[in-house]
């Protein structure tokens, strides 16, 4: 893809996007929000106006929401990029931007909080779907240098887990992403993703070899330096998928 044709990509996905917005105070309290924000927002069961926000965010990203609002916040620069960061809730994916706002003086009067729903930009609509199911990522987004960057699923060989957060090792490099390991195994291909341990989920199509060590299992892959740990209870399962008799 040229770059005329990317940005005309990035255009076209800009036109289609609908715009959430939310205004903060200084205590990170509820002040305002656009339609869209209303719909999107559980607004009528948390009734978050006037609360906190982290109060009627879903309790896996709060920790996520509250970081970046406290990058915002403290950024040392003048004039500080918004900080960006991607929250899963059911049924869509969100980028989200924050800002922190000033007054005339330069004195902190609060935050405005911007998220687009790119689920359409990243899911796959060919997916059987299942009622218990979330829709399902054909692309991962990941976090680059303050961009965000979608990564093709099926160019990703593993997804390791760093606390509420995943590193997304693929042929171009490593990624981090804003989403947990267990929203993405609910998110991915199935049939090609499988979680070997806690911490891991491997893409089979890049598994290379079975390495036993002390009893211990672990995974070879293309484009791994180190095999990948899997779990006791996740190697029957694995030999399995792989077609290897116990």
């Amino acid at each position: 893809m040229n770059a005329r044709d990317h940005s005309s990509s990035v255009l076209y996905l800009l036109e289609r996007s609908d715009v959430g917005i939310v205004h903060l105070d200084c205590d990170l309290r509820v002040v305002s929000m656009n339609t869209f924000a209303h719909r999107v927002l559980p607004v009528d069961e948390m009734e978050p106006f006037n609360r906190v926000v982290l109060a009627f965010h879903p309790e896996r990203s709060r920790s996520k929401v509250k970081f970046m609002i406290d990058q915002a916040a403290e950024c040392p620069v003048t004039n500080p990029p918004p900080m960006t960061m991607i929250i899963n809730i059911p049924e869509r994916v969100l980028l989200i931007k924050v800002s922190r706002m000033t007054d005339g003086g330069g004195e902190g009067v609060g935050y405005t909080l911007v998220f687009y729903d790119i689920t359409e930009s990243v899911v796959t609509e060919d997916a059987a779907p299942r009622p218990d199911a979330k829709r399902q990522l054909s692309k991962i987004p990941a976090v680059q240098h303050n961009r965000i960057v979608l990564v093709d699923a099926d160019t990703v060989s593993s997804i390791r887990s760093e606390g509420h957060y995943t590193w997304i090792k693929s042929a171009q490099g490593s990624y981090f992403c804003n989403l947990n390991i267990g929203d993405l195994e609910l998110r991915l291909d199935p049939e090609l993703f499988l979680r070997v341990h806690r911490s891991h989920i491997a893409n089979l199509r890049y598994a290379t070899q079975i390495v036993r060590d002390d009893g211990r299992v672990s995974l070879g892959m293309t484009g791994e330096e180190a095999p990948i740990p899997v779990a006791r209870a996740q190697v029957q399962k694995l030999m399995q998928r792989l077609g290897i008799p116990q």
